[in-house]
This record gives structure tokens, C-alpha cells and sequence, in this order.
């Protein structure tokens, strides 16, 4: 899961950029990058590290332009060196510069396609830049000169046939503006925005809402699935929808863990439905459960705080805040690598022994992914003095890979795979365990919105909505990307000295 931005605007570009990176670092920890255009040429600054730690005043000086392009990052494909950090950059045709969130299930058909018959170069192994020389190539053939919006719209068409996945992208082409699409089945989130400046329009497009309120953009609408918009520099306006077959299936995962609760995506609020979740979950709780003994709810910060919330209120107990957070921890899930999740919890989580002592508590958390976090915090809450550790997760049990561009593509990591609820409930060392159910889930999610009739929920369900997704697909994904193989490319680019420099223009 990455977050991505574009903005053409009337003045410079490059604090907006930072800012609107800060509030989706929740989206990456891994890397940020920044490029921005002027008519100097191109202005650049990507490597490893949080936004904070990336950008220092020398570098935002630099970063001159109206226009420009940002990126953060977490692996999922490729690895978690700084030569992989985004914005990517190709400098044929115009020079073009990609930020992409999402997964290409195709990859490597196509970069085999891309070095053998298109002849391009690829210089790391990740996917978004494939899909950075799909659409240059694509672009190369249909442009003569300088490009037009229509040329542009041919290009990304071209794209949607040849690239099978998720992926929601913004383009920079150096001289030209802002190139955002989705995938036809819209399965990543792109927010689109929009501010009146004095001196003409000023357009935005994010990965979420949040990153428009922050600037004082109007959110206006969502790239909808397998639409291409396109802003010139002088902040003209154009968007194409998709001609072919569209599909709008939006990841729930986005509205259960890794969106902000303060985001709007697809028209969709995130609070609303972890709210709902909460209610979803608490009824399953007093059908399930029916004589509970529960004192006390207590959410897992920060993400399931809300429908913790809810949860209480339904069943008529307490609800406390029994863990203190250290916020400058990174978000567990999204930490590349089993030893450096388990390591974390523990820094990152300590409890209030007086919210627990001699007390019957539930947990609850936004969802149970390999069960290490869920497990370390069971063990926190039992050394704190609750005399009984129920858990509670507001998300089905996540049963299979996510090929979508969420980093939980080893079926036999995840905790749920193939066990039991009971079986889980064991190895976790819960007293007892309880799973919201997937009708309820989606109910919780699609309640104010119609429209979307149906999401990606793969990890629960196993159901693959770009039909694409074989058996043999998912056993090769699990052995290329699996914990132990990404710590031992890790530990081959540190034998090897993999450059941790920036490229800088």
C-alpha cells in the first residue's frame, strides 16, 4: 500500500507536496519521494525513510516548479531499497515521471514483453515501473511532437488492456501536466480536488480526502474506475471515461485499516463505517456470546478505536483507553518483516494496569492479519491483571494473499489460513475470539452508497475480482514474497552494498 499526489497549481508546488505527504504517511514508512517540473528542467528528491527524514530544507529548496508529483511508500513488490523509492522517471518520450499505488497481477508477463519486444530498459523489479514503460511506450507510439490530451487518453486505454490488476497512478510528463487514472475495477483510491486561486483553478488529486481538506481543496469527486484525467500546466482540464467493461469493486481493507477514519473515499466516509463496524460487531457479540461476562472494552490504537466505540455502547459496558501508544512507532502491520513486527509491539504498546486488574476485557482490533500483534497484546493485557482476554476483530478472518497491492501475500503467514476460529483463538491465547462476519462487514461499508454493489474482499474471500488471479499465480507470489525471501534479498543488497544514494536532479 502506497499514497500518492499531484498538484498543478499557480504557485510552487513543493511545501503542498510535503504536506500532503505527511498526513498519508500512514500509507508507507518505507521511502517518500518528491518530483517537481519548472522551466529550469526537472527537481527530484527520493530515498528511504519517513517524509520528515527525507526532506530537509536544502532539498524543499530545490524542489522548484508549479507542478509536481509525490510519493510514500512500503514494499510490496520489489524490495525495500532506496533505488526503488518513487517517483520513477523514463526520459522517452518528454521524460515522464510515475507514482503508483496498487499491485500489477501481470507483471511479469510484461516485463518480459516490455525488454523483448518494446526494448526498454528495466533497472529494478518492480512493478510500477513496468507500468512506467507501458504507458511511455504506449504515449511514444501515439504522440508526434507535443502530446495532446486525446494522444495521452489513447496511451492509458492501451495501458488498461495490457495491465491486469490494481493500481491507482499519477503521472507527470515533463512540459505537458498531470496524468491520474485508475484501474477498470477501481480497486486503489484517487480523490480528485480542486481550489479557486485568484488567478484560475488549481487541481489536486490524492490517495485520500484528507490530503485535499489539509490543502483546502474541494474534494469534488473520485477518478472513477478506468477514468483518465488529465491537467495541462496552464491547469486546463480534461477526463475520458473508460470506453471498455468497468467493474467498481473498492478494497474494503482501505476502510477497515488503512485509510484515515477522517478520508471520504469513493463517497464513502471511513468513520461511518468503522461505526458501523462496531454495531455490525457488537450484535455478532450478543448472538454469539449471549452470556458474556465483558467489564470492559478496550480498542487496539489507534485504528479500531472507533468501532471499540460503538461496541460498548451496544453492549452496555465501559469503555476504556487501556493502551498508551509511543507515536513515533511505526504502523506494525506495514513493517517489512516478521522479526521487526514483533519486535515493535512492545515498544510501541504499554497498558494501564488499573483498566485491566481483576477485570473480564474484551479487545477489540480493526482486523487479525499473521496474529503476532494480536498475540503480544493478549500477553500484555494478562501481565497487566485481567483476569479474562476476550479479542474481538471488526473484520472477517483474513484467510488468503491480498494480490491487490496490500503487503499480506503469504497464505501461509496469515493466521487464519487454513485453522479454525477455535484453532486461532488457541494460538493467539485469547479466552475467546470473535470475527465480524463478511455480510456485515460490506453492510457497514457500502450503507450510504448504493452504488457500489460490491468490493474487493479477497482476503477474506478468496474471491479475485479481476479474474485473473490462478492457484499457480498465488504458490509462485507466496514463494517470491514471503517474509524469508524478502529478508534474504535484503540481506544479499546489504552483502552487496546496494547504493542508498539519492538521485538528484
Amino acid at each position: 500500500m502506497c499514497g500518492v499526489v499531484g498538484i498543478v497549481s499557480h504557485s510552487p508546488v513543493n511545501q503542498a507536496l510535503y504536506d500532503a505527504l505527511t498526513v498519508m504517511q500512514h500509507r508507507g514508512q518505507d521511502a517518500a519521494g518528491i518530483v517537481t517540473w519548472s522551466e529550469e528542467g526537472l527537481h527530484e528528491r527520493r530515498t528511504n525513510g519517513l517524509v520528515r527524514d527525507v526532506f530537509r530544507t536544502r532539498h524543499m529548496l530545490r524542489l522548484k516548479g508549479n507542478v509536481g508529483v509525490g510519493h510514500v511508500r512500503y514494499p510490496t513488490a520489489g524490495g525495500a531499497q532506496s533505488s526503488e523509492a518513487q517517483p520513477f522517471y523514463v526520459n522517452s518520450p518528454y521524460g515522464i515521471c510515475l507514482a503508483h499505488n496498487g499491485n500489477l497481477t501481470n507483471s511479469a508477463e510484461l516485463a518480459e514483453h516490455l525488454v523483448r519486444e518494446d526494448r526498454r530498459h528495466l533497472s529494478t523489479d518492480s512493478d510500477s515501473e513496468v507500468l512506467l514503460n507501458v504507458f511511455a511506450h504506449e504515449l511514444h507510439a501515439r504522440a508526434n511532437g507535443h502530446p495532446t490530451a486525446e494522444q495521452v487518453f489513447d496511451a492509458v486505454e492501451a495501458v488498461h488492456a495490457r495491465c491486469k490488476g490494481g493500481y491507482a497512478v499519477v503521472i507527470m510528463v515533463v512540459g505537458f501536466g498531470i496524468v491520474a487514472f485508475r484501474d477498470p475495477n477501481g480497486i486503489r483510491p484517487l480523490v480528485l480536488g480542486r481550489r479557486d486561486a485568484g488567478e484560475g483553478e488549481e487541481h489536486m488529486v490524492a490517495s485520500e480526502s484528507v490530503a485535499l481538506d489539509m490543502l483546502q481543496f474541494e474534494r469534488f469527486r473520485d477518478v472513477r474506475p478506468g477514468e483518465t484525467v488529465v491537467i495541462e500546466n496552464s491547469g486546463r482540464f480534461h477526463q475520458r471515461d473508460f470506453p471498455g467493461e468497468t467493474r467498481h469493486t473498492p478494497c474494503i481493507f482501505e476502510y477497515v485499516y488503512f485509510a484515515r477514519p477522517d478520508s471520504i473515499l469513493d463517497d464513502l466516509s471511513v468513520y461511518k463505517a468503522r461505526l458501523r463496524m462496531g454495531e455490525e460487531l457488537a450484535g455478532k457479540i450478543v448472538r454469539d456470546f449471549v452470556d458474556h461476562d465483558i467489564d470492559v472494552v478496550i480498542p487496539i490504537p489507534d485504528t479500531s478505536r472507533t468501532s471499540a466505540l460503538q461496541v460498548a455502547y451496544h453492549l452496555g459496558v465501559k469503555y476504556r483507553e487501556g493502551f498508551i501508544k509511543n507515536r513515533y512507532i511505526g504502523r506494525t502491520f506495514i513493517m517489512p518483516g516478521q522479526a521487526e513486527r514483533a519486535k515493535s509491539v512492545r515498544r510501541k504498546l504499554n497498558a494501564i494496569d488499573l483498566e485491566f486488574r481483576n477485570k473480564n476485557v474484551l479487545l477489540v482490533d480493526d482486523s487479525i492479519v499473521r496474529g503476532t500483534t494480536s498475540r503480544q497484546i493478549i500477553r500484555l493485557a494478562r501481565e497487566a491483571g485481567a483476569r479474562k482476554v476476550y479479542f474481538a476483530s471488526a473484520a472477517p478472518p483474513v484467510r488468503c494473499p491480498n494480490v491487490y497491492g496490500i503487503d499480506m501475500p503469504a497464505a501461509s503467514e496469515l493466521i487464519a489460513n487454513g485453522r479454525t476460529v477455535e484453532e486461532i483463538q488457541e494460538a493467539i491465547g485469547a479466552d475467546r475470539l470473535i470475527y465480524q462476519d463478511l455480510h456485515g462487514l460490506i453492510r457497514s461499508v457500502r450503507h450510504d452508497n448504493s452504488s457500489i454493489s460490491e468490493f474487493d474482499t479477497s482476503c477474506f474471500s478468496g474471491e479475485y475480482v479481476t479474474g485473473d488471479v490462478t492457484a499457480e499465480y498465488l504458490l509462485d507470489l507466496e514463494r517470491r514474497r514471503n517474509d524469508a525471501e524478502k529478508e534474504k534479498r535484503a540481506a544479499q543488497h546489504r552483502k552487496y552494498g546496494t547504493s542508498d544514494a539519492v538521485v538528484g536532479m
